[in-house]
């Protein structure tokens, strides 16, 4: 799914920063850092796939060298807080490859940024995550400064350009790279599209984090801080900011995903989007008097539940549209039409059966909403092609669409509905194209997995055209991604028709097994296909794999004719999947000869023979996200393939790569797929939903694995493909709400009416978090890179009772034995195994706080654990080292100060002595020694001081003055 992405910061000298280093970590480049004199080398960091700078008219080509552009900026900004480069990061849109997301940011940055007189250095990333898919995107570091031409004709920097700076200019940049993105997946036409707004619009109104990997935790081992663990703190820092000004940001936020939140929903997210204990608690009081905040009542579980009045407010909106579309009758069907289209069906075969002809009866009366609820492989789609060539002889336009590009064609083929993505819909409307007409009828399929904001926006939109929407999906199958069940909800309150009669599976008992999976009886369709073995237990999940590959060849081998896919619930079970069917394959002498080739997911082997799936719509090709077929003909240029419905597709490698192995997919991916055999490999990560779609696949047969080490026997397996996952509204939890049956079936005890809430003032909105006092899980907001576990605290806990062994010896003012050194050493060892620099953190907080020691090693580690953190922070974040110095600095000032005062000379002079080991400390800390450079005022130096601030701080320590007043630090 494209995502839009634009941030855009600046790199400054005050926080430690280096446009050197910068450049060369962007660049995956070795540079050499003239004002530090030392070498900034990322030549191991992988994933950069396009580098270059680029140059307005007027710059010299001299820097087109980083290294000398990043210099020449370094040496011109004489500052110590000079503020460098400014930096933008865009997201590229992983359906593109990478020659076409290359040429999409290097026609923007030569657009928008050199055209204005910006030096741009480019560089376009293209990682690829632990799911297997791509993570595009580029960073542009761009100059501040207008270039100029000296009488000599000479270029060189001049004044700073303060329109660049504006922030409306970037708001400017970040609707400008919208619409780029979105006019270039036209032109390439991709179903997909990007909203600048969509943030906000979304809950996503936040500058987005990176994950903090071992690559950069490991930058402080060689003398480098982690820039990204820094950039990390800053941006939640910044979020933190925003949510405390702006509440309703987080609330779109936590509602993009879920309708209905928990007290401890919030607490995840304000821990992710806060720095610190301080900003945390902010955010939270922030959230929690907002008066866009609606409390709920209490579910099943006891807990407190809340929403937003945003997705209120949308979920009202929603069944009005659908209220008006209902009472309206505007595209009634005649008679002759519907019965000259059923007669064309019984010429073809197919005769409706009871429920599916009270179907089509209702989707072809005049109403203009229909809702057909449909267990899996009940006809639906041959319900559907029915009533399109009704609609049809009516003097009506049909038009499908599907949350994902497979669904879309899968309507297609099944009704002859000329079909694509929603998102795709959403585009041209968004842009004035194919908007829907009042003799228009749209036939959504899949509809369950379809968000309510998403829903909301599509019946609005047909109810102010007049449209005629359908209405098709199961409630029980795969969930929306987005917040809510409008589907569910727009069933229980305006009606529709249901079919319940499986169709699929050839078998009576199967088609019984089906209905059990839909109506949540889970629990007897695995014993069905038990008693039938066809479930299978094998001691380890990887025992599982192997036996499932196993009865997979076999099955092949003896059924070649026959379609059949492997289903799991992750990628990397896919993976995993695909390459011991391929083996098989291989071993068997079904395949052809290898040919490796360089997909967009990392290379790849195909041959002849392989079954492919194609990952990126591509209408050139007429195929989507999802398409499966079997690989014909196989170059390192070219690739021809027999799609599974029959087509031939031919391409060059080049122009399309995003391509996997298709013996196995995903459950996701399989929503909407109909085949003859199935093998499923079960995974503690599924639940009703995803076992009731991966068990209704197949017309003849399916198998299920799964792992003991997982499932020690059939009953945890059956309680775990039962869990129910249904996602909810927030109108479920109204007393007088229509779908109130849901709410009961949850268990849900609601404490007022959801309207009567939305009617309150704000000052009585407030009041509902009066006294509130959640009990917050401390692990859930500690950073992720401090684990809470006992192991952790045991290694803690050994650590500190061998130091206080060592802290007694020296009491009694008697030699440290070696076997307690030893002690000592191992237990920092455990504690470094634990986690990286654990002995270091430890002993920075025995060192500064030795009161924690003796609680410590008598087990009351928690205290100890929380300094640990804090110094782990200190130690990875150059501002809080350089506020630490400060604060230490002045104490010790005052405190020689009044040993002075009182005429303890001596001991004036060890304090200053231990000043002067701080001064010399910043040899070491070039970053902290560039941040304090803007406090000499606090440090007692004079601000005119043209020295270093190390070689002042050293002269104070050394003479007890204050270099500006020859007085002590004024506090």
């Amino acid at each position: 799914m494209a995502i839009f992405h634009l941030s855009v910061k600046v790199i400054s000298r005050a926080a430690g920063r280096s446009a050197v280093a910068a450049a060369a970590y962007r660049s995956a480049d070795r540079l050499h850092d003239e004002r530090l004199d030392r070498a900034h080398d990322f030549t191991n960091k992988s994933g950069v796939v396009h580098s270059e700078v680029l140059l307005p008219d007027n710059a010299p080509d001299a820097w087109h060298n980083r290294e000398r552009l990043w210099n020449d900026v370094e040496a011109f900004e004489k500052r110590k807080d000079a503020q460098l480069s400014r930096e933008a990061e865009f997201a590229i849109p992983r359906e593109m490859n990478q020659q076409q997301g290359v040429e999409l940011v290097r026609d923007f940055v030569q657009r928008e940024f050199v055209e204005a007189g910006m030096i741009a250095d480019l560089n376009v990333h293209w990682d690829i995550g632990a799911d297997g898919l791509a993570k595009p995107h580029a960073h542009v570091m761009l100059t501040m400064r207008e270039i100029v031409i000296d009488a000599d004709g000479k270029a060189g920097f001049g004044a700073k350009v303060r329109e660049w700076n504006r922030t409306e200019l970037v708001e400017q940049w970040r609707e400008r790279w919208a619409e780029h993105v979105n006019e270039r997946l036209a032109v390439l036409d991709i179903d997909a599209r990007v909203d600048h707004r969509s943030l906000a619009a979304q809950g996503i109104a936040l500058q987005p984090q990176d994950k903090i990997g071992p690559a950069a935790s490991r930058m402080d081992d060689r003398g480098l801080e982690a820039e990204r663990i820094a950039e990390h703190r800053e941006i939640a820092l910044r979020n933190g900011e925003r949510i405390i000004a702006e509440p309703r940001i987080a609330l779109d936020a936590i509602t993009h995903h879920q309708a209905t939140f928990t007290n401890r929903d919030l607490a995840l997210f304000a821990h992710r989007h806060s720095d610190g204990r301080e900003q945390f608690d902010a955010v939270m009081g922030a959230v929690r008097s907002s008066p866009d905040l609606v409390e709920l009542g209490k579910d099943g579980r006891g807990e407190d539940r809340f929403t937003s009045r945003d997705m209120i407010e949308t979920e009202q909106r929603l069944h009005r549209a659908a209220e008006v579309m209902e009472q309206r009758e505007r595209h009634r069907v005649a008679n002759a039409d519907r019965k000259g289209a059923l007669a064309r069906a019984a010429e073809r075969g197919l005769v409706l059966s009871g429920e599916q002809r009270a179907a089509f009866d209702r989707v072809t009366d005049g109403r203009d909403l229909g809702v057909v609820v449909g267990y899996a492989g009940t006809g639906k789609s041959a319900m559907l092609g029915a009533a399109r060539e009704a609609w049809e002889s009516g003097g009506l336009n049909v038009r499908g669409a599907a949350l994902s590009g497979i669904a879309a064609e899968g309507l297609e083929h099944g009704s002859g509905i000329a079909s694509r993505t929603i998102a795709s819909l959403e585009h041209g409307w968004a842009q004035g194209r194919d908007l829907l007409t009042a003799r228009d009828v749209l036939v959504i399929d899949e509809a369950g997995m379809v968000g309510t904001r998403q829903m909301e926006r599509v019946l609005s939109h047909a109810a102010e055209a007049g449209a005629k929407v359908v209405l098709v999906g199961d409630p029980q199958q795969l969930q929306s991604i987005e917040a809510g069940a409008a589907f569910r909800s727009l069933h229980e309150r305006h009606g529709g028709v249901e079919i319940g009669e499986v169709r699929r599976q050839h078998e009576g008992w199967q088609r019984e097994a089906t209905r059990d999976l839909a109506t949540g009886r889970t629990g007897g369709a695995i014993r069905a296909y038990d008693e039938a073995g066809m479930v299978h237990g094998a001691d380890t999940r990887a025992g599982a794999r192997d036996e499932l590959i196993e009865r997979w060849d076999r099955d092949r081998q003896a059924a070649p004719d026959a379609s059949r896919i492997i289903l799991t619930h992750t990628n990397d079970e896919v993976r995993m999947l695909n390459e011991a069917a391929r083996e098989r394959m291989g071993a068997a002498g079904d395949l052809g000869e290898d040919v490796a080739i360089k997909t967009e997911r990392g290379d790849r082997s195909f041959a002849s023979g392989d079954r492919i799936m194609f990952l990126r719509n591509e209408r050139s090709l007429g195929v989507k996200n999802g398409t499966l077929g079997t690989i014909e003909r196989v170059s390192g240029q070219h690739m021809a393939v027999r799609t599974d419905d029959g087509r031939s597709v031919a391409f060059d490698v080049k122009d399309y790569r995003d391509l996997d192995h298709g013996y196995a997919a995903t459950i996701h991916k399989a929503q909407g797929m109909t085949v003859d055999r199935t093998h499923v490999l079960a995974t503690p990560g599924m639940d009703s939903h995803s076992a009731y779609v991966a068990m209704s696949r197949h017309r003849d047969g399916v198998t299920l694995h799964y792992g003991r080490d997982e499932f020690r026997d059939q009953n945890k397996l059956v309680q775990t493909l039962s869990r129910e996952r249904a996602k909810d509204m927030a109108q479920d939890y109204g007393k007088t709400d229509p779908a109130r049956a849901f709410a009961e079936r949850r268990g849900i005890s609601v404490r007022e009416r959801v309207a009567e809430i939305v009617r309150k003032t704000p000052e009585k909105a407030r009041s509902i978090f009066a006294g509130f006092k959640p009990t917050v899980n401390r692990s859930s907001i500690e950073p992720r890179d401090t684990p809470r576990t006992d192991n952790t605290q045991r290694a803690v806990e050994r650590y500190a009772r061998a130091q206080a062994e060592i802290d007694g010896m020296r009491e009694k003012q008697l030699p440290v034995l070696p076997h307690q050194r030893e002690a000592l050493d191992k237990a920092g060892a455990a504690l470094d195994a634990c986690r990286p620099h654990g002995r270091t953190d430890l002993a920075a907080a025995f060192e500064r706080q030795p009161e924690l020691v003796r609680p410590a090693a008598q087990g009351n580690t928690q205290t100890a654990v929380r300094a640990m953190q804090l110094e782990a922070e200190i130690r990875i974040d150059p501002a809080r080292r350089a506020d630490r110095f400060t604060g230490d600095w002045q104490q010790l000032h005052e405190q020689r100060a009044a040993l002075n005062r009182k005429g303890d000379h001596d001991a004036a002079r060890r304090i200053g002595g231990q000043m002067g080991a701080m001064a010399k400390s910043l040899e070491r800390d070039a970053q902290v020694e560039s941040i304090l450079s803007a406090r000499k005022s606090a440090l007692g130096i004079d601000a005119r001081s043209v020295r270093s601030i190390r070689q002042d701080l050293a002269d104070i320590a050394k003479l007890g003055l204050d270099r500006s007043r020859g007085i002590g630090i004024g506090m």
